[in-house]
Order: C-alpha cells, then sequence, then structure tokens
C-alpha cells in the first residue's frame, strides 16, 4: 500500500505529524459503542447490598447462598470504603477459588486452603474460623489488596493474583464478567445495553470495543480551515491511534471526563510533548513509568517506525485488548486499518514479537509473585 501523504499538526501549539498506520495485514473483530458501565470504574463509590433484597433467580450462573456471599463481599468491601471496582475484583477471586461457597477442603496445592477465598493456614489470613468467616475473610482479602502497589491500575486478574498468587496469573480473567454481573445486581447497578450485553470490562477494555467518545468527530483533513475543530481534549487530533491510546490510558487512571489526569502537554516532566506515536518510548522513559516486552492487558503497544506494519515516519500506538494462551494478543486501536477507513476503530491478533515494546501503568511493573 502506499503511504498516505501527512500535513503538519498543530498541538497543543507545538508543530508535530498526526500518527497513521498502514497496515498490511487483516484485521478482525469490531465491537459496540456503548460507554463503560460505571461499576467498572476506579473512581466509583463503592456499592451496598441489602441482603434481604436479593435476587431469587441466577445471576450469570450463581444463586442462593453463592449470591449470598457476594453480598458479603460487597459489603465487606464497602466497609472499608473501596470503590466498586475493588469489590468486584474481590468477586471474581471469590468465584475463580471456590465458585463463591465456603468451602472446607483445599486442593492438590493448598490442602489447607479454605474459605470463599481458599486463604492458606500460613498465619497471613488468621484462624481457621477467620478463613471460614465470609465477612472476614472478604475484609483479608481486600486489606491485602490495598498493600499491592499500583493495584487500581491492574488489570483485575494481576491484581487478585498478586494476593493469591495463584500459579497462573490470568487465571481470574474469565470470571470478571461475571463478578460484573452480580455486583451490578445485587448492588442495583445498571451495565447492560438494550442488547442485554455487558458494557462492562477489565482496564485498557473499558467497554465492549469501541467506546472512544469522539469516534464521529473530524479528522485533521476533514476540517478544512477549522483545524481547532479536529483537536481532542487530550490535544492530539481526533481518531488519532495516539488519542485512542490516551483515552484507554485515562481510563485506567479513573479519568473518563474532563478535565482529564493525563495530555499531551503534561505527561512528560520535562515539560515536552509526549507527541506522535513515535516519541511515546522515550516520554515513557522521561515520565520514570515501566516497559517491557510482555504483553499486559491494558499496556500500551508501541510499534517504532516501520515496525508491524506501522507507518515508516511515525510508528504506530496501540492498546492490548486481551491476551491469549499461545502467547500472541488481541489488540485494538484507531487509524490502523487501510484507507478509505484510516480514522475508524478496528482488532487484530499479533504476535508477541511483533511489537517494539510495550507501555505500562504504574503497578503493572511488579515482579510476579511464585
Amino acid at each position: 500500500m502506499q503511504p498516505r501523504t501527512r500535513a503538519p499538526v498543530l498541538v497543543a501549539g507545538a508543530v508535530l505529524a498526526p500518527v497513521g498506520l498502514v497496515l498490511s495485514i487483516i484485521l478482525f473483530g469490531g465491537g459496540s459503542s456503548q460507554a463503560a458501565a460505571d461499576v467498572c470504574s476506579p473512581t466509583r463509590s463503592s456499592v451496598s447490598v441489602d441482603a434481604a433484597q436479593l435476587p431469587k433467580v441466577a445471576v450469570a450462573g450463581y444463586e442462593g447462598e453463592q449470591l449470598k456471599n457476594a453480598a458479603l463481599i460487597i459489603n465487606a468491601g464497602k466497609t472499608l470504603g473501596l470503590s466498586a471496582r475493588a469489590q468486584t475484583i474481590g468477586v471474581m477471586t471469590a468465584m475463580g477459588e471456590s465458585g463463591l461457597r465456603v468451602l472446607n477442603h483445599g486442593d492438590g496445592p493448598g490442602p489447607d486452603s479454605r474459605g470463599l477465598f481458599q486463604q492458606r493456614d500460613n498465619g497471613a489470613w488468621g484462624t481457621y474460623p477467620d478463613r471460614m468467616n465470609p465477612t472476614t475473610s472478604a475484609t483479608n482479602f481486600f486489606t491485602a489488596l490495598q498493600k499491592v502497589s499500583g493495584w487500581e491500575q491492574l488489570d483485575p486478574t494481576t491484581a487478585a493474583h498478586r494476593v493469591q498468587r495463584n500459579a497462573d496469573p490470568f487465571h481470574y480473567q474469565t470470571y470478571w464478567p461475571a463478578a460484573v454481573e452480580v455486583v451490578a445486581a445485587l448492588g442495583d447497578v445498571q451495565i447492560t445495553g438494550a442488547g442485554g450485553a455487558s458494557s462492562c470490562g477489565i482496564p485498557g477494555n473499558s467497554g465492549t470495543g469501541d467506546d472512544y467518545p469522539w469516534k464521529n468527530s473530524p479528522t485533521w483533513m476533514q476540517a478544512g480551515d477549522n483545524m481547532a475543530a479536529s483537536i481532542s481534549p487530550f490535544n492530539f487530533y481526533y481518531r488519532e491511534c495516539v488519542d485512542f491510546a490516551m483515552w484507554r490510558v485515562n481510563q485506567q487512571l479513573g479519568s473518563t471526563t474532563a478535565p482529564y489526569k493525563i495530555l499531551n502537554g503534561t505527561f512528560r516532566p520535562d515539560g515536552a510533548l509526549l507527541g506522535s506515536a513515535v516519541t511515546w518510548k522515550d516520554g515513557w522513559d522521561a515520565k520514570g513509568w515501566p516497559t517491557g516486552t510482555t504483553p499486559r492487558v491494558g499496556a500500551v503497544v508501541w510499534y517504532s517506525p516501520g515496525t508491524g506494519g506501522a507507518d515508516g515516519s511515525y510508528g504506530h500506538v496501540a492498546v492490548v485488548k486481551a491476551v491469549k494462551g499461545d502467547g500472541s494478543f488481541l489488540e485494538e486501536g484507531y487509524n490502523g486499518n487501510p484507507a478509505p477507513n484510516d480514522h475508524t476503530y478496528y482488532t487484530r491478533t499479533v504476535e508477541n514479537g511483533t511489537p517494539s515494546a510495550f507501555l505500562y501503568l504504574p503497578g503493572s511493573d511488579t515482579p510476579e509473585e511464585p
């Protein structure tokens, strides 16, 4: 494919170039445009549950005593003043450990594990009655969660893993949608759209597909003489790869409405612009935020110029939407389709070794516990 002609871009008083991507591989997927539910926001206030008003029917396959235990977990988080997202992490973890049942037995790796969270008899989780008590065990889980560095910015399965030290750090990931449904149902939080599908996801996937708020805003090419109309609140051009990636970064920091926490001109401590995709790795380094070579949900995918089909001058950035068992990952972003759909949402499956680097948020670089 021939590269598109690019004009200078005025962003926050500096001349940059719009960041595009011409991919030579097939793009897969899509998604709805529904915004993320409030229950997923790290800044959402706590949810509380009336244990006397629990649903009489199953929610996401859980019912009866399981929903009662979920309510006790949620209310334990409420007592500690934790957000709905933290409460949902607690419910997700108990789903993954015990199926929301107070188990009086462990498993092969942990024969002394007990209770909703399968807490070990090692002195860290209290007495046997403590571990078998839903409220006490949940309180101990949340207390340990709060000690995890940067847990608010971690994807839920990683946050849970840092507490539980499961052999598989992604063990809890499949339970997140059900946990969201249960917390929403018990806490009377609306999370479903007209089609009935959950609009909630893990950080970096804060919505089912394209929840970018400005998908219909004019691009720099459409703005004509009114270039200011094409500048986003992040001080990038609308519908560029950098603007979508900055939307995801702000979401993960709990900033989903103006004034946003992170902007093009305020990211770097030295006052320089974060700029086009080619300079994002330098920006991350200047900020002191972690980078690496392992895909993690919510991480920014950074392609140096010409890498992985990226533009030869400006590179490309995207976001890890999901990590697959074979080490590949599902990438989402904007401005990655061939023209004329170049400023639209896309997803594609990428081999782990293709990108130049992954740019993480604070807290996501903590070494995995054994």
